[in-house]
């Protein structure tokens, strides 16, 4: 972990990928949200931030995504949250290095939401704790308050409910499909299977599970059945392939770098990919107590 004496504003500030190791719909709730069981898992991959201080509380995004007004960015609301919680009249400039897809399921919207939380609390001196960053978080979103929390974890609930697991150190390779998919028009499918039977979290072990999402994905977007089918022969007995959250990324998991990489290699030219390490944890544990 690196220490927090060793962020400052000269900092480049990691918001890093997540993994969906299973996801099973279990139920649904009155007000329509989904009930889920799944096993987060962090790797060492995703966006880059870097933020310069305003002393005129004005928050600016150096580089807006095209098409988001500024104003509905997450990484512009995650800061004007802590703004409005604490009265803060500092702001500054957010510098966002894209590397995760949107509409992917590595939770890369929501990384750099949290990543925000976590160095304007710490480069403002604010000191919310953990937990008060999480409950801000989720009003941002589902995703945000795992990335705070910063363990790879068994998640419940709408996934905002989480129990720290330690996992198996590994290599993933992910690769990303040419299509970005709507997280709403995978969890409003009529056939969406919502009945999975729910585990305990002690009961999870490598390579457990499923995700009810990914029959649905690959039907309605036939770019994600040609990832899954491409890396399905490459995957090991006990770490199928899989599809992320509800895609588009699919991954496979490997014992070492070296069986990863061998994979990525013969990835043709039309795919696009990468391999990474998991994380024990969010590289900006640190920051937060």
């Amino acid at each position: 972990m690196t220490p927090r004496s060793s962020w400052d504003w000269q900092s480049a500030y990691p918001a890093p990928a997540k993994l969906n190791l299973f996801l099973h719909v279990t139920g649904r709730r009155p007000d329509g949200y989904h009930l889920l069981q799944t096993l987060f898992r962090f790797v060492d991959h995703g966006d880059t931030l870097r933020f310069a201080r305003r002393d005129d509380g004005q928050l600016h995004l150096t580089r807006p995504l095209p098409g988001v007004p500024p104003e509905s960015d997450l990484c512009i609301r995650a800061a004007r949250l802590l703004q409005q919680a604490t009265g803060c009249r500092l702001g500054a400039d957010i510098d966002v290095i894209k590397r995760l897809p949107m509409g992917g399921g590595l939770g890369g919207g929501s990384s750099d939401a949290a990543t925000v939380l976590f160095a304007l609390n710490h480069l403002w001196e604010l000191g919310l704790s953990r937990e008060r960053l999480q409950a801000l978080g989720l009003t941002l979103g589902a995703d945000v308050p795992l990335f705070i929390f910063g363990k790879n974890a068994f998640g419940e609930g709408v996934g905002e409910a989480l129990q720290p697991v330690e996992v198996p150190s590994s290599w993933f390779v992910v690769l990303e499909p040419p299509v970005q998919v709507p997280t709403a028009a995978i969890f409003t499918a009529p056939d969406l299977r919502r009945d999975t039977p729910a585990i305990r979290a002690a009961d999870w072990r490598p390579g457990f599970g499923h995700n009810d999402l990914e029959p649905v994905a690959v039907a309605h977007f036939p770019e994600v059945g040609e990832t899954l089918r491409w890396l399905t022969p490459f995957s090991l007995p006990g770490a199928p392939a899989r599809m992320t959250g509800s895609g588009a990324c699919v991954f496979a998991e490997f014992p070492s770098e070296a069986q990863a990489r061998a994979v990525l290699a013969e990835l043709p030219a039309s795919m696009r990919g990468w391999a990474a390490p998991g994380l024990a944890e969010h590289p900006l544990c640190a920051l937060a107590d």
